[in-house]
């Protein structure tokens, strides 16, 4: 069995404010990408990892692996026009007769505990379809078309993470539907061919980069 993971980073930094997409910023004395590749090597040192880059920044990025000396290797994929068109650039270079697990991952999700991965790719080789959430700990508002808003129990909701985890062979499948804009993450995709798709725990750590604020949390946590 083969694991793989495609690592999705199609950031420009516009939330940032700066001219550097968020998935190249510096922590902890090397860009973000890069700690999200070594997470996953540290979880299946024989994973086969395809990074999947707008083309315009991947020789920023063959420039920053020269200057880093960072030799673990991975395949690149042309990011597309939405994350769906990304994806599916991204299955494109697993072979179709490949037998195993793919995980789907923001590359600017740096820490995703090892346990994490592992519980993902655990589960997936059971269930075919999963994805690690967290709990609600805040209180949520529903808003309605009147402007008004109302409570909503918490305890019915999950907050979703990646990776998100599958066969191969069903990624595959569903990946070969046409784009429609209910698809917001690899689940919906998976979901939209009235396939289960089964949760497990996350870890609250594994935050998405999005913001300046994000990068200070980040900076704290290592």
């Amino acid at each position: 069995m083969e694991r793989y993971a495609i690592l999705v980073a199609g950031g420009k930094g516009l939330r940032m404010g700066g001219d550097i997409p968020k998935q190249f910023l510096p922590i902890g004395g090397k860009p973000v990408l890069m700690h999200t590749i070594e997470v996953f090597r540290q979880a299946y040192p024989d994973i086969h990892i395809v990074l999947v880059l707008p083309a315009p920044q991947q020789d920023y990025w063959l420039k920053l692996c020269r200057d880093y000396d960072f030799a673990v290797p991975v395949q690149i994929a042309d990011g597309g026009e939405t994350r769906f068109h990304s994806v599916s650039n991204g299955l494109k270079l697993i072979p179709d007769d490949a037998v195993g697990l793919v995980g789907v991952h923001d590359g600017v999700r740096p820490f995703v505990a090892i346990e994490t991965i592992r519980r993902c790719y655990e589960e997936a080789m059971d269930k075919g379809a999963v994805v690690p959430v967290i709990s609600v700990v805040e209180t949520l508002r529903q808003l309605r078309k009147d402007g008004a808003s109302v409570t909503v129990p918490r305890d019915e909701y999950k907050l979703v993470q990646t990776p998100q985890t599958f066969r191969i062979s069903l990624l595959k499948e569903a990946y070969q539907q046409s784009f429609v804009p209910s698809f917001t993450d690899d689940a919906s995709v998976v979901e939209a061919l009235g396939k289960p798709v089964y949760l497990v725990e996350g870890n609250r750590e594994n935050i998405k980069i999005t913001t300046p604020a994000d990068i200070r949390f980040v900076n704290g946590l290592l």
